[in-house]
C-alpha cells in the first residue's frame, strides 16, 4: 500500500507538471491568443513557478521516501 500511495502522489504532480508545461507552451507558440493575459513573461514566470513546486514535491519524495524498484 505504501509503494501505491507514494506512485500516486508522483502521477499526480507530473500530471499537474505536464498540465502547467503545455500551458506554457500555449504562451510561447501563440503569445497574441491568450488575451487575459497581456504580460505572458508574468504569465510564463508563474507556471513555472507551479511547475518547480511539483517537481520539488517528486525530487522530496524520491529522496525521503524511495520506491526499491523505483
Amino acid at each position: 500500500m505504501r509503494e501505491r500511495i507514494l506512485e500516486a502522489l508522483k502521477s499526480h504532480a507530473k500530471g499537474h507538471i505536464d498540465k502547467h508545461l503545455a500551458n506554457i507552451e500555449v504562451y510561447l507558440n501563440n503569445p497574441v491568443g491568450v488575451g487575459e493575459h497581456p504580460d505572458i513573461l508574468e504569465a510564463i514566470e508563474q507556471e513555472l513557478k507551479i511547475v518547480a513546486e511539483y517537481q520539488d514535491q517528486i525530487e522530496l519524495l524520491n529522496h525521503y521516501f524511495p520506491i526499491k524498484n523505483d
